[in-house]
């Protein structure tokens, strides 16, 4: 799937338009808010720090942005849930500097206009929770011992 450049930065151009304008909004599972900040955006556009996603990836995932605060404040039972120890690039002193910290995630899955997507919320112990990334849920095939991603929409017929 080829995307022009044009159609590419218009997605993302009003993507973090809207994105700017949520801040935060309240989940009902968590009786809290999940806070709207540039990591969240970031993670959208990047693997991890300094490693691009595909441009098909990232056009997928700022499409389906809008959706985001809805889900969320929609969201009465968790889906998914894991915590780690992982190391966390902060600024301290005008320095980049790692540190080992525990952080949550929580997934919320959601079924709109057929698609499956889901929403990952993130909490670094001590701080406030944040909407970390989303994307529509997939299925992974093997064909002679190679992996691929299928996307589905959750229509059962058509997969």
């Amino acid at each position: 799937m080829e995307i022009s450049d044009e159609k590419f930065n218009k997605v993302r151009q009003i993507a973090e338009q809207e994105y700017n304008k949520i801040a935060k909004v309240r989940c009902p599972y968590f009786d809290d808010f999940v806070h709207f900040n540039t990591i969240g955006f970031e993670h959208l556009l990047f693997k991890e720090w300094n490693k691009t996603r595909t441009r098909v990836e990232q056009y997928m995932r700022l499409r389906l942005l809008k959706l985001a605060p809805a889900i969320i404040t929609a969201s009465h039972t968790l889906q998914d849930y894991d915590e780690k120890n992982v190391f966390v690039r902060q600024k301290t002193n005008s320095q980049w500097t790692q540190k080992m910290k525990l952080v949550k995630y929580y997934g919320f899955v959601a079924i709109i206009n057929e698609a499956r997507i889901k929403i990952i919320v993130k909490e670094i112990v001590g701080g406030a929770k944040f909407f970390y990334s989303l994307y529509p849920c997939w299925k992974v095939t093997k064909n002679n011992d190679q992996k691929r991603k299928i996307l589905y929409t959750g229509n059962l017929e058509l997969d």
